[in-house]
């Protein structure tokens, strides 16, 4: 990490780790004390304080590198966000598409109450990884004969969720790269199935089972588009910490959960088709540099990172001096030493959150022969082996 960018960092890090490992803290007491009493009510008291800690990753796109995270869709999609269930599926272009859904989910008012289906080591992630986990984030390991039991599990314990919920699945599996998007095409190729462009080949059986355990108590599924204008560069963690900014669009398609195919070879060619769709829609913007089939909605930008962030940052800038002049941390070798070794484990933390976040950290896509009846169980063995 450079040095200029290192100054920034760190003070960042210091309020994130600070203030996250508190948040931390408060969610795991309320989860032994409160969760086996009430789980409604742990779960409408840790939708707030995990809140708290999300707000501040909000604020550094809002306030700090000033991204504008511009939503296209329709008004009625547009009112219903944040007051109903829904299933996001969304493309996996960006470094920071999470974020990008945390922003959309603040500005819809469920930012606390979004969850998301990641990958098994996410949640060892410092701070943010963990408050995931007490928030009911569900985790996988990308090996279907583990996960279908994990995934169909995890849903149904949100079937009494007190709180309108997001979940996102991004179906594609993996971010998109040049590298993977060279595979996806060479095995379309190969295989008959239309030639990607700008998204990878869906990996379905996730999503047929999201749908299957969902159609009782969700009511709509929200197909997202995040694409990056002509002349904005992509947003990456670490141009959000340098305070860079950018411009991300958001196109928004809500579809009733009702009007879904039957069965699973239904649903899975439902979802095939959605990003032969997308890709055309990707192919649009890129000539537009617009979505111009949706209207741009006034999100705004919401003071309240802001404000949640200003106060963390006095909350913990006083807790730190009055420590100070209770200890005399400062005043010997020793406590000069320890306090170095915390700020170089602060910035290894950041720098692992920064690398975990890059589309090149991502393994590559490997297409294996696979020798089977149709083309739909040919696409599901080859997503089998990815990653």
């Amino acid at each position: 990490m450079a040095i200029a960018a290192a100054a920034v960092v760190v003070p960042l890090g210091l309020l994130f780790f600070a203030s996250g490992f508190l948040v931390n803290l408060i969610q795991a007491i309320c989860y032994v004390v409160l969760r086996p009493v009430s789980k409604n009510l742990y779960r409408r008291i840790n939708r707030v304080v995990a809140e708290l800690l999300w707000l501040e990753l909000v604020w550094l796109i809002d306030w700090w590198a000033g991204v504008k995270v511009q939503i296209f869709t329709d008004h009625e999609t547009f009112r219903l966000m944040g007051k109903e269930h829904a299933l996001v599926i969304s493309n996996h272009r960006s470094d920071i598409d999470w974020l990008v859904g945390w922003v959309s989910a603040q500005r819809s008012g469920c930012l606390g109450s979004t969850l998301a289906v990641m990958k098994k080591s996410s949640k060892f992630l410092p701070v943010i990884g963990w408050s995931m986990w007490f928030s009911e984030y569900l985790f996988l390991e990308r090996s279907w004969a583990k996960d279908e039991s994990t995934l169909k599990l995890g849903i149904q314990r949100l079937s009494d969720y007190p709180l309108p919920f997001w979940l996102a699945l991004f179906v594609e599996g993996t971010r998109f790269t040049q590298a993977k998007l060279l595979a996806a095409q060479e095995y379309a190729t190969s295989t008959g199935l239309p030639v990607p462009r700008n998204v990878l080949i869906p990996r379905t059986k996730g999503f047929v089972s999201a749908v299957s355990h969902m159609r009782s108590f969700v009511p709509a599924i929200y197909d997202v588009t995040v694409a990056v204008p002509k002349n904005s560069p992509a947003p990456t963690m670490l141009r959000l910490f340098k305070g860079q900014p950018s411009v991300v669009h958001v196109h928004i398609k809500r579809h009733l959960m009702k009007e879904m195919p039957e069965t699973d070879e239904a649903v899975a060619q439902w979802c095939r088709d959605i990003f032969v769709a997308k890709d055309a829609l990707l192919d649009k913007h890129m000539a537009e540099d617009t979505f111009s089939d949706k209207e741009l909605q006034d999100a705004g930008r919401p003071i309240k990172s802001l404000l949640v962030v200003i106060s963390w940052a006095c909350l913990i800038v006083a807790g730190f001096l009055k420590f100070l002049q209770r200890s005399s941390l400062l005043s010997s070798w020793k406590g000069v030493a320890f306090s170095a070794f915390g700020l170089a484990v602060v910035t290894a933390l950041m720098q692992i959150l920064i690398q975990f976040s890059q589309s090149e950290r991502s393994n590559p896509t490997k297409i294996a022969p696979v020798q089977s009846k149709n083309k739909g169980e040919q696409l599901e063995a080859r997503n089998d082996k990815q990653q």
